[in-house]
C-alpha cells in the first residue's frame, strides 16, 4: 500500500555537536549503500536516512565533523516504491532501515548493490535474484542494555546513537524472542551495566533459549539468585562474559541432521531457511569432491553436511566452536572421517602446498573477508573454491585475488538472510580453468 504525502514518522538521528541546523525541502537522487537516501548538493552529498529515490522530501540538517545528514520530517512526494513500514519502532529504531521500500524494489536495489560491488573491483559479475526469507524468522539476536534515567532498558539502539529503545515487537525476529523480552529484562535487571552498555545475545534453540551477556557484572553474593531467576524463568542457558552460569539443559541445534550444542555467543546463521539455502548450494557446488576443506567454519554449518559425502578437514580459529563441532561429529552417525584444527586463519592461512591434497575448499569468513587465505589459494591447484560472505565489498576484493590467479567465477547468488537491512549474504563458486 503506498503511504500518502507526509504519512512519515520521522527519523531519529544523533547529531554530534551539530555546528549549523536547517530546515530544507530536497529531491533524493540515489540510495547509498548503506540504505540512506542522498541528496547530492554541489558542496557535497546530504544523507537523509528513510528515504528514497525520486522523492522529494523536507528535512531538518544537522553538521559536523562526519559531513551533513538530514533528519526527515515529511516526504513531500513519495516514490511509487514506498510503502507503511511493517512494525511500529520504524524510524526509532535503527535495526531496519527499508521497511519503506516495496519488496520488488528492495530485492533489485539489493541485487544493484552487489553488480556495482563487484564492478567496482574490475569484475562484470552475473549475479542472480536476490533469494527471499520471510518475516519473522531470525533466531538470533543481540539485544543492547542500558540503564538510562535509572530504568533499565533492553531493546535495539537508535541508529547513529547510543539510546536503546524498548522493542515491543519485530517484524524479523522469531516470535520466541519477542515473547523473551520481558523475561529478559527481568533477567538484566539485577546485573551491574556500565554506561556504555551491555549486550545480550540471545538464541533461540531446539531445547530453549540460549543467553549469552557481555560487559555486564554481577555481585558474587547474588550469582545464586541469579542462578534460580533464570531457571524460574525458564531459559536454557545463561552465561555472563563467558562464564556459564547456569545451564536447565544443554542448548541444540541441528544441522544436517546432527545435533550440535553450541557454545554460549557462539556464531551461526541468523536464519534457518538462509542456512538450509546456503548449504544446498555449498553441497551442489562441492559435488563430488572427496577431499574437502571447509575455512572460518565456525560449528560446523557447512562442514557437518559435507561430511556425509567427503572427507572433511575442518579449520576455525574459535576453539570452542571447534570443540562443539568436533564432538558432534563424534556423536553423529553417517559421516566420513571429520578432522578439526583451531586456526587463526587470518595470522595463519592454510599455505598452498597444505592445500594440494584438496579436491574442494569452501570458505565462509566474517566480514572482513578472507583475503591472506585467499592469497595462498590463487596460489594452489585447488581446482574448486567455494565462497560464503555477508560482505560484498570485501567478497569482491577475495575474488579478485582469484580471478587474476586464473580461476572463473561462476554466477553469484544473493540471500536475503538480513531482512530490511543493507546486507545481504552471497554464494559464488570459483573453478580453475
Amino acid at each position: 500500500m503506498a503511504l500518502p504525502p507526509g504519512a512519515v514518522a520521522p527519523i531519529t538521528l544523533a547529531m554530534t555537536e551539530p555546528q549549523t541546523l536547517t530546515i530544507e525541502t530536497l529531491t533524493i537522487d540515489r540510495l547509498g549503500a548503506h540504505g540512506d537516501g542522498i541528496f547530492d548538493a554541489a558542496d557535497g552529498a546530504i544523507f537523509v536516512a528513510g528515504s528514497l529515490a525520486g522523492e522529494t522530501v523536507r528535512v531538518e540538517i544537522a553538521e559536523d565533523h562526519n559531513g551533513r545528514r538530514g533528519r526527515l520530517l515529511e516526504v513531500v512526494d513519495p516514490s511509487p516504491h514506498r510503502v507503511v513500514p511493517v512494525c511500529r519502532h520504524f524510524g526509532t529504531c535503527g535495526g531496519c532501515l527499508l521497511q519503506m521500500m516495496s519488496p520488488d524494489a528492495y530485492r533489485d536495489w539489493k541485487r544493484d548493490a552487489v553488480v556495482e560491488t563487484f564492478r567496482q573491483r574490475g569484475i562484470e559479475a552475473e549475479v542472480l535474484p536476490v533469494v527471499a526469507v520471510p518475516p519473522a524468522s531470525r533466531r538470533r539476536a543481540v539485544f543492547a542494555v542500558r540503564r538510562e534515567g535509572g530504568k533499565l532498558h533492553v531493546g535495539f539502539r537508535e541508529r547513529l546513537a547510543h539510546t536503546v529503545i524498548d522493542i515491543e515487537e519485530c517484524a524479523i525476529l522469531r516470535p520466541a524472542l519477542i515473547e523473551a523480552l520481558p523475561r529478559l529484562r527481568r533477567l538484566a535487571e539485577p546485573l551491574s551495566v556500565p554506561k556504555k552498555g551491555a549486550t545480550m545475545v540471545v538464541t533461540e534453540t531446539l531445547t530453549g533459549l540460549d543467553v549469552a551477556i557481555n560487559d555486564a557484572e554481577f555481585a558474587a553474593a547474588s550469582r545464586q539468585s541469579l542462578l534460580k531467576m533464570t531457571l524460574d524463568l525458564g531459559f536454557a542457558r545463561l552465561s555472563i562474559n563467558g562464564e556459564i552460569i547456569v545451564e536447565r539443559i544443554a542448548p541444540q541445534i541441528d544441522i544436517g541432521g546432527v545435533a550440535v550444542a553450541p557454545p554460549p555467543g557462539a556464531f551461526l546463521q541468523a536464519v534457518v531457511d538462509a542456512e538450509a539455502v546456503m548449504a544446498d548450494r555449498v553441497l551442489a557446488a562441492v559435488g563430488k569432491a572427496k577431499r574437502v576443506a571447509d575455512l572460518f567454519c565456525g560449528v560446523g554449518t557447512f562442514a557437518l553436511r559435507l561430511a556425509r559425502r567427503a572427507h572433511v578437514h575442518a579449520v576455525e580459529s574459535d576453539k570452542n566452536a571447534v570443540a562443539a563441532l568436533d564432538r558432534a561429529a563424534r556423536f553423529a552417525t553417517g559421516l566420513k572421517p571429520l578432522t578439526v584444527e583451531a586456526r587463526d586463519l587470518y595470522r595463519r592461512p592454510m599455505f598452498a602446498p597444505e592445500l594440494k591434497n584438496f579436491d574442494a575448499v569452501v570458505f565462509d569468513p566474517p566480514r572482513d573477508g578472507a583475503a591472506a587465505q585467499c592469497k595462498e589459494l590463487a596460489k594452489s591447484a585447488v581446482p574448486l573454491i567455494v565462497a560464503v560472505s555477508c560482505n560484498p565489498t570485501t567478497l569482491a576484493r577475495d575474488a579478485r585475488y582469484l580471478i587474476d590467479a586464473g580461476y572463473q567465477m561462476s554466477a553469484v547468488e544473493p540471500i536475503d538472510q538480513f531482512l530490511f537491512t543493507p546486507h545481504i549474504e552471497l554464494v559464488a563458486t570459483f573453478r580453475k580453468k
